[in-house]
């Protein structure tokens, strides 16, 4: 399991001094960066090196996050396929769930526009952080 903290700035709040919806996207985007490094470690975006692409997300908002507390958010792998994996994530404030996703990855050559399978090597990697659902 991935875990990073992150600190609701001021911008992330709506009028409703809530954390708005939109921010989760970008705080679990940034907790798979662990994860985008077993396939490409420097992270280059060039189209010869990454290796991924986000076929689905989904969110479920479990209760209210608010300005002034910080949020872990804690990643891992739900489901390991031939060419794809999963990734779930949560958001916590405070001691309780607020919030949980999941999003669907996709080994993928962008130049030959095609997915490819997950070399072994690095499933073994993926694995460890396997919590299946």
């Amino acid at each position: 399991m991935f875990n990073i903290t992150v600190t609701p700035r001021f911008g992330d709040i709506d009028g409703l001094k809530h954390v708005n919806n939109t921010v989760l996207a970008i705080w679990f985007e940034k907790a798979r960066n662990p994860i985008f490094r077993m396939f490409t470690p420097d992270l280059d975006l060039s189209y010869e090196k990454w290796k991924l692409i986000m076929v689905r997300t989904e969110f479920d908002f479990l209760g209210q996050m608010y300005y002034g507390s910080d949020v872990e958010i804690k990643s891992y792998i739900t489901r390991i396929g031939n060419t794809s994996f999963t990734i779930g994530h949560e958001a916590w404030q405070n001691g309780e769930l607020k919030a949980k996703g999941k999003a669907v990855i996709v080994h993928y050559n962008f130049l030959e526009e095609k997915s490819l399978p997950i070399p072994e090597s690095i499933k073994k990697q993926l694995e460890e952080h396997l919590v299946p659902e």
